[in-house]
């Protein structure tokens, strides 16, 4: 076994998925040896329960002995510290999206071509069983180049819960415009096709009564167009109304494929894949419809005890080997990382321009990316130095004074 891969974790609630996994998957070869988080609580639990060292300041993180670090901390904060990370020359694996502005991902982008060190968005949606069956399907050019896709990711969350996962007024999960949180629809379809999106246009969905007890500030869900470079149109939605979807529909020029519906439980209910090829597409002109549940692949039979599908151990497992073999695996680089980004960030301009297209630079090109060098636009109250961009179509929503109390009576008990 090689040298363990000393980690450093940001995020003492979600980062502690990181720790359990490192500690009950000796493959993974991490050694977590430090945790950092701002609520003294968290990090108290932290000493109480496990053997750890804790800090609340990211720069004295890095200061320890360690080779990496998870970035699990809030939805909307990881460019700054990945930037600090990959400076100090830790690699760096960062949970959910990559950048939250559009100059972000322009310096997201440099500060990962200036570095030594890795970067990965850990997209752990891509890598269900149902996921990597899609992925092996299409390779084998089962139904051909796809045409069309659609990815959901719904996830709603009662009045409770959801006061319960955003502390404070200013919380992300307050104030995250509707297409901010699309990689768990889009991630997916990327992996599957190896293909990036080039326009999005989006139309945002405002409903008052999904926002009741709670003080959201942001709309409930859109549904987001985004065209590939192979000329594929694929459709997102979510991802807060009522109806729990993780789904995945592909079609192409030789058939379709999709993933079960949640029914009876787990992400994809029965876990069969669902694989339809045309008459004119099969040598004995029959139409061709079949269905099988896949197997994990050998070097990932571990993953189905870990969270999000299997998807965490796989996350986990692709990084781990990417700094063994010092090369940054193919999904999911910064390039893609800060592309799946822009289609949140522009797709919700186009959501307050009544669903106008924008394009999508290449990020790999300087001089296409320098375009938005200075595009700092936030919806998020906590960027000061920002500049504001509204984060409804409604415009500004004032939570009504049971709202208010309703919160409030849930963030004193987490106190």
């Amino acid at each position: 076994m090689a040298a363990k891969i000393k980690l450093g974790i940001l995020g003492a609630r979600r980062g502690l998925s990181f720790l359990n996994l490192a500690k009950s998957n000796e493959e993974l070869n991490f050694e977590v040896k430090v945790i950092c988080d701002n609520f003294p609580y968290r990090l108290n639990k932290v000493k109480e329960e496990h053997d750890i060292k804790v800090t609340d300041n990211f720069d004295e993180m890095l200061k320890f002995d360690i080779d990496a670090v998870v970035l699990a901390n809030y939805f909307h904060q990881h460019t700054p510290f990945a930037i600090k990370a990959l400076a100090a020359g830790k690699h760096v694996l960062s949970e959910t999206t990559s950048a939250s502005t559009m100059k972000e991902c322009v310096e997201l982008c440099e500060a990962v071509e200036q570095s030594d060190a890795i970067y990965m968005l850990a997209e752990n949606y891509a890598f269900s069983k149902i996921g990597l069956a899609m992925k092996r399907e299409y390779e084998n050019n089962t139904i051909g180049e796809t045409l069309y896709a659609e990815g959901e990711y719904v996830h709603p969350i009662e009045a409770a819960v959801f006061n319960s996962l955003s502390i404070g007024e200013n919380h992300w999960r307050n104030w995250a415009p509707s297409t901010y949180y699309c990689t768990h629809a889009l991630a997916p379809l990327m992996y599957f096709t190896n293909t990036i999106p080039v326009s999005v246009n989006a139309l945002s969905i405002a409903r008052e009564s999904l926002l009741e007890g709670t003080m959201k500030r942001c709309d409930p869900t859109s549904v987001i167009l985004c065209r590939m470079d192979n000329g594929a149109v694929f459709r997102l939605y979510g991802w807060n109304s009522p109806g729990h979807s993780v789904w995945y529909r592909m079609h192409g020029d030789k058939g379709m494929f999709e993933a079960p519906r949640q029914y009876d439980g787990g992400y994809f209910g029965n876990g069969q894949l669902h694989i339809s090829i045309d008459s004119f597409n099969n040598d004995d002109k029959t139409t061709d419809t079949y269905g099988y549940i896949p197997n994990w692949p050998k070097e990932f039979e571990k993953a189905g005890t870990s969270g999000h599908g299997g998807g965490d151990y796989v996350v986990t497992k692709i990084f781990s080997d990417a700094i063994k073999n010092n090369k940054t695996p193919e999904f999911f680089d910064v390039y893609k990382g800060v592309a799946m980004s822009a289609v949140a960030i522009l797709g919700w301009k186009s959501a307050l321009a009544e669903g106008t297209p924008f394009s999508i630079p290449d990020f790999k090109d300087k001089v296409a990316r320098d375009k938005y060098r200075d595009d700092d636009l936030s919806p998020f109250p906590d960027c000061p130095d920002k500049p504001k961009i509204q984060a409804s179509i409604l415009g500004e929503r004032t939570p009504s004074k049971e709202d208010r109390e309703n919160a409030q009576k849930k963030w004193d008990t987490l106190k």
